[in-house]
Parts: C-alpha cells; sequence; structure tokens
C-alpha cells in the first residue's frame, strides 16, 4: 500500500493516541474529518494498522518484574521451532517472542509476578523441553524507554 504525507500523520497521531476521534486527527493533520475517518478505515483495513490496543503497565496489575530471555535451540528443524514458538504464542507471560540471527535463537521479554513464577515458567519452557540448549535471562532493573511506535518518516 502506497501511503502519502497525510497516512503518515495520521498514524503517527494514532501512534500518540488510539483513542482520538477521526475529528481530533483531522485538525493535527489539516484534513476534513470525513477524509480522515476514510483514510484510518482504509489504514486499518489493508493492516497497516495491525491493532488497536490499551497499553498496560505490567507492575500496575502486580507483574512488576520484567525480563528479557535469550533462547538457544538444540536442532532448528521446522516441527521443533514450530512447537516452541506455539508454545511461547501461548504463553501468557511471553510479551514478546522474536526469532533472530545471530548467537541466540529466540529473544523474549516476560512479565511476572516474582521469581517464583519465573521458575515455575523456566521448568516448564526452558528445563523441561528437551530441545532448548540454553538459555540466559536477563532482569529489568529499569524500562528507560518503552514503546511500540512506528518513525514515521514525513
Amino acid at each position: 500500500m502506497e501511503l502519502d504525507d497525510f497516512d503518515r500523520l495520521i498514524l503517527q497521531s494514532m501512534q500518540e493516541d488510539n483513542q482520538r476521534t477521526s475529528q481530533e486527527v483531522a485538525e493535527r493533520v489539516n484534513l476534513s474529518p470525513v477524509s480522515c475517518l476514510r483514510r484510518m478505515k482504509r489504514l486499518r483495513d489493508a493492516g497497516v494498522v495491525a491493532a488497536d490496543v490499551s497499553v498496560v503497565d505490567p507492575a500496575a496489575v502486580g507483574r512488576g518484574i520484567m525480563m528479557v530471555v535469550l533462547v538457544s535451540l538444540e536442532s532448528e528443524r521446522a516441527d521443533k521451532l514450530g512447537k516452541f514458538k506455539r508454545a511461547m504464542t501461548e504463553a501468557p507471560e511471553v510479551m514478546q517472542c522474536m526469532s533472530v540471527t545471530g548467537e541466540v535463537d529466540f529473544v523474549l521479554t516476560l512479565t511476572m509476578r516474582d521469581m517464583l513464577e519465573y521458575e515455575s515458567f523456566a521448568q516448564k519452557h526452558f528445563w523441561g523441553d528437551p530441545n532448548v540448549k540454553r538459555f540466559s535471562t536477563l532482569v529489568v532493573m529499569n524500562r528507560v524507554k518503552h514503546g511500540l511506535a512506528v518513525p514515521m518518516d514525513i
């Protein structure tokens, strides 16, 4: 899908606050509300806007521990990769799961209530999976920057 500067401005505004009305977005990008609404719908229908969600602070709901886990697998056979990907997709504690190149196969972002919960998670998903060769856990001390916004080149 070809994006023009108006589309990019609309996307920037939607990323800042997806609850803005088309009227509010229109005022920010200098378009009519009808034109803006039509463009917003087109961006959603085309999948450029992948989701409209609320970003919840994990600590506010009792999940104050965040971790980044680096995982290396024994085998990268499609069936074994698929099994690990499914397990990570289905685990609610996994906020992000990225298959990466380099020294490790996956980088995970997890949120936990406490270390006992993490130990249980690791027992099930890492120690309990014979295809996990090794994993390394980094406990997040402070989220300096956390966001999902994609920069818009305008």
